[in-house]
């Protein structure tokens, strides 16, 4: 059977499981399902152990999925909720708020419910505080996968080279493998991801497969699907990486290649087997 693999998506209010009907129709195999930010549940927390009921939910929601698809939890400390906690509680508060949360992330990926973490900072302008927290706090996102074994999947600012190898560093200071940071809405860089040792998610937009592939296939795919009634379709549609695999076949890269990149790669980096 050919693996076809969506690396990073989201149900929300839209479509939910009909989503991955689709995907499943047009060719999908296997999905990182990736939680979202706290509001979206209804929680407004006031510490790390306010994350439990939405992980308790997000996960309850991968087992339906996998009666569809073969699903995978990844559970999200979005660094967007540096931006909303720090409303009522500042920067530092929030900041420890989130490391909690990341700490009971961990404690679920040990416990086998869930595969990876979610994490990063901001991808718009903050003050110089928050940026420094917010470091902080992926930082910490990276000595909890250590410890638990996991990749982290990060949310950051627009790709550019050097803040890959910033990130690169700081997770050379933790000790997590760096293939083991995972760009997600990554460009069609893989050159330079390879030379900086971050793993790219390839946001499978417009002709970025194909650029992709044309460097190598140290890569996986993604939609970003975010399953919200008012912005339907966005980021990209669930049927979209089915369809990019298929370009790819129809552009003379083999089976044998796109299982390097949906069933390899995805188990070297999250340290599972794809059946």
């Amino acid at each position: 059977m050919l693996i076809i693999t969506d690396n990073h998506m989201h149900l929300y209010n839209h479509l939910r499981l009909k989503a991955l009907k689709q995907f499943r129709q047009a060719g999908g195999t296997h999905v990182f399902l990736v939680s979202l930010l706290s509001h979206h549940y209804g929680i407004h927390p006031s510490g790390g152990r306010d994350f439990r009921v939405m992980f308790d939910e997000h996960i309850k929601l991968v087992r339906k999925a996998n009666e569809i698809v073969k699903a995978y939890a990844v559970l999200s400390v979005h660094p967007a909720e540096i931006t909303i906690l720090s409303k009522r509680w500042g920067a530092d508060r929030a900041g420890e708020i989130m490391k909690e949360a990341i700490d009971v992330a961990g404690e679920y990926v040990t416990q086998g419910k869930a595969v990876a973490i979610k994490s990063g900072r901001p991808h718009y302008k903050v003050s110089d505080h928050i940026w420094k927290v917010s470091n902080e706090v992926m930082m910490h996102s990276f000595a909890v996968a250590r410890e638990a074994d996991c990749p982290v999947q990060l949310h950051t600012e627009s790709y550019t080279k050097e803040g890959m190898e910033e990130i690169a560093r700081m997770a050379d200071r933790t000790g997590i493998r760096r293939d083991r940071v995972i760009k997600h809405f990554a460009p069609a860089r893989v050159d330079e991801f390879s030379e900086t040792g971050l793993f790219p998610s390839v946001i499978a937009m417009g002709e970025n497969a194909i650029k992709a592939a044309s460097q190598g296939d140290r890569f996986v795919l993604e939609t970003d699907y975010i399953d919200d009634r008012n912005r339907p379709g966005s980021v990209l549609g669930p049927k979209t990486v089915p369809k990019k695999i298929n370009m790819l076949l129809n552009s003379g890269f083999d089976e044998d290649f796109v299982m390097r990149i949906c069933r390899d790669n995805v188990e070297w980096i999250y340290g599972i087997e794809i059946e």
